[in-house]
């Protein structure tokens, strides 16, 4: 299997493969790291540029490269590096209110790493629709977690519609426009590394 992605496709020294992974890796951490700290306060989930961040890392390194990068995110996170919106990290930031999104994020990634691998960078249709898949997945991670695992500050759990509309409802339009850049981002960046 050849990865159509742009990041795997633009590896051609096999002596360097193994550094240049770990230097994407490590800049994708610090990419979705610094959109998190891009955030409109929102309660119970902030507004940040995470899935934008996410979606097109995914979209430009494909599903190998895409997971370890996700993957080595929220390990860092977990073992206390700020890598969360607001500066928290730890092992009790996976039992917060934005625990599911992250969990979302996982499989946004394997779905938009997926299609970039098969259809590359170009075909930017087909990269649109597995970002807006991606942003449904990560949508009903965190709504589930928010509405039925979380409990709130008040020691009630949110039910689905409270969920729906603290946890998807307000992120909609902007999650679409994000998705829609990074789909785009994509070839353009193609484009520019090719120049």
């Amino acid at each position: 299997m050849s990865a159509n992605a742009l990041a795997p496709s633009l590896i051609n020294n096999s002596s360097l493969k193994a550094l240049t992974m770990a230097t994407l890796v490590a800049f994708g951490v610090a990419l979705i790291a610094l959109s998190a700290k891009v955030q409109v306060p929102f309660w119970p989930v902030p507004v940040t540029l995470q899935t934008l961040a996410v979606m097109g890392l995914a979209a430009a390194y494909g599903l190998r490269l895409g997971m370890a990068t996700i993957l080595s995110y929220l390990a860092v996170g977990y073992m206390g590096a700020p890598v969360f919106a607001g500066f928290a990290a730890g092992p009790a930031y996976f039992a917060g209110p934005t625990a599911g999104y992250l969990a979302g994020f996982v499989i946004a990634v394997a779905i938009v790493g997926y299609v970039a691998d098969r259809v590359g960078s170009k075909n930017i249709l087909a990269l649109v629709g597995a970002t807006l898949v991606g942003t449904l997945a990560i949508y009903a991670f965190g709504a589930y977690w928010l509405g039925f695992v979380y409990v709130g500050a008040s020691g009630n759990l949110l039910s689905f519609e409270g969920a729906w509309k603290y946890g998807v409802q307000p992120f909609i339009l902007a999650d679409i426009v994000k998705a829609i850049i990074a789909s785009l981002s994509v070839p353009a960046i193609s484009s520019l590394m090719k120049k």
